[in-house]
């Protein structure tokens, strides 16, 4: 049985968007499930979209994913370099094959006289499509202008009639009618490849048995298969994934301009304020749309394992009703089979849903190292209980960017309105809360013992004497010294975190406040 060998092949142009970490994902999922070899890959033929630092991006998003290659620039193997512009002297000979066996042609038409025919291909209301114009340059021809050094790019002939077709996992048989197909570009006028062309040969050079990526790549792959056939190559396995798609807004990435909404008859939708509102569209995922990417949920205090776990089911669906799988029992059981034919849609209250449950998997020591930068944020470590706080806090965790904003209250009483005392289903109004407070007061200044179980005990001892429930009593308290409806922790827990002195303070004047 042929070892099956699998390739993640990004261009370096930015961060790790999560549809091409889940490209990536499934790419290295199956190569492990198979038992096979998972390759990495930098194509960088693109290198006027090159990012600084990008490959870098890469190899740690890769790292932090779990998502070990086999081979790669940084590992070396069999097969390398494997960098796209460190193997510029691998394409050449190919290109000029398929030049003398016909399936390609020298180039030589300037952007000006392509600038034309695509203005003429417009004022038709046609796409553009190169109209073969050196294909009927003879050799004699050809050999003059490379030797007089004109500038050239080496182009597929793509035949007039007839079909191109592949097979894919998911799509099944696809074909088109070679008339609709371009001649497109294979070298470059730098000497460089295309996409198009360096991802053929390297696939073929590297043994690449099993291809995963992007649908949008679907109308280029009859033009691959021609280019596989041409050099009498067996193509790959074609895997072709569905789009991760969001709700949000759109912006035109030439323009800027943002999509705004209209109603039924076309007219733009207006605010309270009267300014026009953005559409919510359905579209695919993109960081340059304000998508996250893997990098800026991690930064958000997301955890990896949570991310990864509800990555891979955006388009992949397991046998039976499990949800939660860690990488490695995701290597055991992945599969083509269970790949979606229908585009994902990426929810962030799901995804905070998973971060919550993993969140509450942790150990306490393990939740406790990374709360600790978020609390300090806004909290002195020095002055506050972080293992008493972390311990109220992670059952209520979903994302550890919340923290600074569910603690902030510790630090400096909020302001807050005099409603938040009134409590239907506590019974307390601010008229109760107000004598329930002045009850409490002295009772919680003769506390020496400022422990949660002794403030409990002396409070709790307190309530029947004041004629009150205890949700009367304690639901003010609260209230007066965190400023809050909703806390981590009830009064004790807040009292006992606060400190003592803080508490008093804190309660002398919210009753100040009540008159």
């Amino acid at each position: 049985m042929t070892e099956v060998r699998t390739r993640f092949a990004p261009s370096p142009t930015g961060y790790m968007h999560l549809g091409n970490l889940r490209t990536a994902l499934y790419t290295y999922l199956y190569a492990r499930r198979m038992g096979g070899k998972f390759i990495l890959r930098i194509e960088d033929t693109d290198q006027k979209r090159e990012v600084k630092d990008a490959v870098d991006i890469i190899y740690k998003s890769m790292k932090t994913a779990g998502l070990t290659h086999d081979e790669g620039p940084d590992v070396g193997g069999p097969c390398g370099p494997y960098v796209q512009s460190q193997r510029k002297h691998t394409y050449m000979p190919f290109a000029k094959q398929l030049v003398e066996s016909g399936h390609a042609y020298y180039c030589f038409c300037t952007e000006e006289r392509l600038e034309e025919a695509r203005k003429a291909a417009e004022a038709r209301g046609e796409t553009f499509k190169y109209d073969k114009h050196c294909l009927s340059l003879s050799k004699e021809e050809v050999r003059a202008k490379l030797d007089a050094g004109v500038p050239f790019v080496i182009r597929q002939n793509i035949p007039t009639e007839g079909k191109a077709g592949f097979d894919d996992v998911i799509y099944g048989h696809v074909e088109v009618d070679c008339s609709t197909l371009d001649d497109n570009v294979l070298i470059k006028a730098d000497g460089l490849p295309t996409y198009n062309f360096a991802n053929v040969i390297d696939d073929h050079l590297m043994g690449i048995t099993h291809v995963m990526r992007g649908n949008e790549y679907l109308s280029s792959a009859p033009k691959y298969n021609l280019l596989y056939e041409a050099l009498g190559w067996t193509p790959p396995t074609y895997v072709h994934l569905t789009p991760v798609m969001v709700e949000g807004t759109y912006r035109d990435k030439k323009t800027g301009e943002y999509q705004m909404a209209v109603d039924a008859e076309g007219n733009p939708v207006l605010d309270a304020e009267g300014n026009p509102v953005k559409a919510i569209v359905k579209r695919k995922m993109s960081k340059s749309q304000g998508d996250p990417s893997f990098e800026d949920l991690l930064a958000e205090g997301y955890l990896v394992d949570a991310v990864i776990n509800y990555l891979v089911l955006l388009g992949w669906s397991p046998r039976g009703e499990r949800e939660f799988f860690t990488l490695k029992e995701l290597e055991e059981v992945f599969d083509l089979e269970g790949l979606s034919k229908s585009p994902s849609f990426f929810d962030m209250q799901k995804l905070n849903w998973f971060n919550a449950e993993y969140i509450r998997k942790l150990s306490p020591e393990a939740y406790r190292e990374i709360a600790t930068p978020w609390l300090a944020k806004v909290l002195d470590p020095a002055r506050f209980d972080f293992a008493r706080l972390c311990e109220l806090l992670q059952g209520r965790t979903e994302v550890f960017s919340q923290l600074p904003g569910m603690v902030r209250f510790l630090a400096e009483l909020p302001e807050f309105p005099v409603d938040f005392y009134a409590n239907k289903k506590q019974k307390s109004t601010p008229e109760s809360a107000k004598a329930a407070l002045s009850a409490l007061l002295p009772v919680l200044e003769g506390v020496t013992d400022w422990t949660e179980a002794e403030l409990h005990d002396r409070v709790m001892e307190a309530i029947p004497g004041m004629g009150m429930k205890n949700g009367q009593a304690l639901w003010p308290l609260r209230i007066a010294i965190s400023g809050q409806q909703s806390t981590p922790g009830g009064a004790f827990e807040i009292a006992y975190l606060l400190g003592r002195e803080e508490t008093l303070r804190r309660l002398r004047q919210s009753m100040e406040k009540l008159g």
